[in-house]
């Protein structure tokens, strides 16, 4: 029970770091409001996410 609390932990601190940084030192990057810029944004999560998962379950199939 204590490692799921100690995960839940540990996620809500690394978001809340995360968002500190994104709110405060994001202003200071020169990004330019541009409609290629939104779409690398939003795309690029959604890509990593996938090669991970992709990445364990090629790993998953290669244990049994």
């Amino acid at each position: 029970m204590s490692t799921q609390v100690n995960f839940i932990l540990k996620v809500l601190i690394f978001s809340g770091g995360i968002s500190t940084l994104i709110k405060y030192g994001g202003s200071s990057l020169p990004v330019e409001a541009t409609a290629v810029n939104a779409l690398i944004a939003i795309v690029t999560p959604t890509i990593v996410l996938a090669i991970a998962l992709l990445w364990r379950a090629w790993n998953y199939r290669q244990l049994n």
